[in-house]
């Protein structure tokens, strides 16, 4: 009798996923044209980010040098990663600290500003945005703040300083671990304000005036009302990809780490980052497979991140 109930729910289960891909083949048949259109955007998504996504997932299980064939090692890496590399650790130690202060400063103040700047003239609006996004598309930023942090006499802080009597030997900030991560951030806050802050300055332009209006016949009597009751449940959308953007910049920060020191690795790995530690393996060392594992975990450690951040804006407006 068990058999036999096993075989026929089987078979019910069977039945069931079969009519299930049915409808699944026909309802992309009647939509053929929509997918159709979406085709190009899918395969190239698929090529370039699906396909290598998962076959870092499966890289991070193997001893892969790029010379000899892969060979499957289980969780063994994923073991070294935790329990033997120390660097890692304070990488790890290094990366949260740079994402706890550097993400949510960086997405308020693109908010803030962007929310301070939308009811000026158009004109005076957009001298503003262009004044907040130049640092995040000068290519030669890092180049200014290396001379204003110069190790040297003819470095400005260490000229200032010695001018007025405050030091007497020049401080070599980019190479003296108490200094390096926090200059690091604030360089980092100052070119912040990139594609997020156009993004909210947009969202903040598509607002439909009538909600306004509608609220202060409700009730609502002044601009931290309207932020939090009308202004933030409508841009739901544009806070969401700020978000990502902000977490996606802060775990993945290494280049502006490495342009600031003139070096993938910092004295005593004071400002060490997981990206750093990947790069390291992967394009120094040539150790795929651990670095595939590196990157598999700083991918679900975003997506937990991603997630929790979701789950605080849905209660947005509430």
């Amino acid at each position: 009798m068990s058999s036999a109930a096993g075989i026929e729910a089987r078979r019910t289960v069977g039945v069931s996923m079969r009519n299930w891909l049915v409808q699944v083949i026909k309802q992309i048949y009647r939509d053929r044209e929509c997918y159709l259109f979406l085709a190009p955007f899918g395969i190239v998504f698929t090529l370039f980010t699906v396909v290598p996504v998962v076959m870092s997932i499966g890289l991070s299980f193997t001893h892969f040098n790029m010379l000899q064939p892969a060979r499957f090692i289980g969780i063994n890496n994923y073991l070294r990663l935790f329990l033997e590399d120390d660097v890692f650790l304070i990488a790890v130690k290094n990366t949260l600290i740079y994402a706890a202060i550097t993400g949510p400063l960086s997405y308020l103040a693109c908010f803030v500003l962007a929310w301070f700047i939308n009811d000026f003239k158009p004109v005076v609006r957009a001298f503003l945005a262009l004044l907040f996004y130049a640092p995040s598309i000068s290519g030669n930023a890092y180049m200014i703040w290396t001379l204003i942090f110069s190790g040297d006499t003819y470095g400005l802080v260490n000229g200032f300083l010695m001018h007025w009597g405050f030091i007497t030997q020049p401080i070599q900030w980019l190479l003296d671990p108490r200094f390096i991560m926090p200059i690091c951030i604030i360089v980092v806050l100052w070119m912040s304000l990139g594609t997020s802050f156009l993004v909210f300055i947009a969202g903040l332009q598509g607002l439909s005036r009538d909600l306004y209006e509608a609220g202060a016949i409700d009730g609502v009597r002044n601009r931290w009302q309207e932020l939090w009751y009308i202004t933030l449940p409508q841009m739901k959308g544009h806070l969401m990809f700020g978000a990502i953007m902000a977490i996606t910049n802060s775990f993945t920060a290494a280049s502006a780490i490495t342009n600031l020191v003139q070096d993938s690795l910092t004295t005593d790995y004071a400002a060490h980052t997981i990206v750093q530690h990947l790069q390291d393996y992967g394009t120094v060392r040539f150790d795929m497979g651990y670095a595939c594992a590196i990157a598999v975990v700083l991918f679900f450690a975003m997506v937990v991140c991603q997630r929790i951040v979701q789950k605080l804006l849905d209660r947005v407006g509430q």
